[in-house]
């Protein structure tokens, strides 16, 4: 099997093409991204030379070096391609489609950042919805036999009971999640209108290594190996759920290889925890206390609970999360501590 994932030098898109290369020795990955900000190529030291899923998910790599942004096939993992490029470029998705017998797409290329979108809403538009169109209208020109869409919990919006299923309205409150939701009505346009093989799946929020030290758990733990305070948006009782990101990506194989094609699957490990909760147990980890809080304004439109309901996935697919918390949390923590060549030239 030929895979497009594109994003893939982001977080959640190279920590997958670590767990498809080293779970499936047969199969072929191309990854496609613009590297922008958060698109790095260090979070896929190794792949190039190596088979198969290296301790960097381990929490315990302390890679050397920078790999080029160039179009390579590596030097000894064959299976493994490189391809520089936007997917809201046509002309580029097409040359890439064009030259690439691809078997099915994961779309994991999207701008992310709350905080950024609502400052500057124009690249949200841009990747999240017309990249999405374009991959779209790829897939349906080169008959493409699937097409997966990463997609968020939050375009549900906020709820203060009870959790989100996939029948759940969309009511997103910040330009990003109205950048996914539309993403995510282009998909069941598409399925619908022209048949293309879409699933678009929601998940909850996720953590791990290689995370870009702008969302929570890596600023919070970047900042304290900075000597610096954690800031907390309001009274830290927003409410998020974990989801550690080789369960993710175990969630997306599964839907991936068992889906079924036109249906939405939320991915949700079930573990709520408010954002002062989170902050206390990455400061104990520390061995410091709440001195080390800056409370500081709350965001525009910051939703208050997210929380999404994967019976779904788990009833229909088997799937279920393996990973615990706390420990995944200190694992991730521990990784950051060991490997600050990784980050520290992130954030300057």
């Amino acid at each position: 099997m030929k895979i497009l994932v594109t994003g893939g030098a982001g977080f959640i898109g190279s920590n997958f093409i670590r767990y498809i290369l080293g779970k499936y020795p047969e199969y072929e990955v191309v990854n496609f991204d613009k590297l922008t900000y958060a698109g790095n190529l260090d979070n896929l030291k190794g792949v190039e030379g190596t088979e198969g899923v290296d301790s960097r998910l381990r929490g315990n790599d302390k890679g050397r070096g920078n790999d080029s942004p160039r179009r390579t096939s590596g030097n000894d993992n064959s299976r493994y391609k490189f391809v520089k490029g936007d997917i809201a470029d046509e002309k580029a998705v097409d040359e890439l489609f064009a030259a690439e017998n691809f078997d099915v797409i994961l779309n994991y290329a999207a701008e992310t950042h709350v905080d950024r979108s609502i400052t500057g809403p124009r690249d949200f538009i841009t990747t999240d919805i017309f990249g999405t169109f374009t991959l779209l209208e790829a897939v349906k020109k080169y008959g493409v036999k699937r097409y997966v869409q990463i997609s968020t919990d939050e375009v549900f919006g906020s709820t203060e009971d009870g959790a989100f299923t996939e029948e759940s309205s969309f009511m997103p409150n910040s330009p990003y999640s109205a950048s996914k939701a539309g993403a995510d009505h282009l998909c069941r346009a598409y399925f619908v209108t022209y048949g293309v093989p879409v699933i678009v799946t929601h998940s909850c929020n996720v953590y791990g290594p290689n995370q870009y030290p702008e969302k929570v758990i890596p600023l919070f733990v970047t900042n304290l190996l900075s000597g610096k305070k954690v800031p907390l948006y309001g009274d830290g009782k927003n409410v998020r759920e974990w989801l550690y990101t080789e369960d993710h990506c175990s969630a997306i194989d599964a839907i991936l290889h068992n889906g079924k094609i036109g249906e939405v699957y939320n991915i949700g490990s079930g573990h709520e925890l408010a954002n002062i909760e989170l902050t206390q147990m990455i400061l104990k980890n520390f061995g410091v206390g709440e001195e080390m809080i800056e409370y500081v304004e709350d965001r525009l439109g910051h939703d208050r609970r997210y929380s999404v309901d994967s019976k779904k996935l788990r009833d229909e697919l088997g799937w279920k999360p393996r990973f615990e918390f706390e420990k995944t949390l200190s694992d991730t923590i521990d990784w950051y501590k060991n490997n600050k060549w990784w980050w520290e030239k992130l954030i300057g």
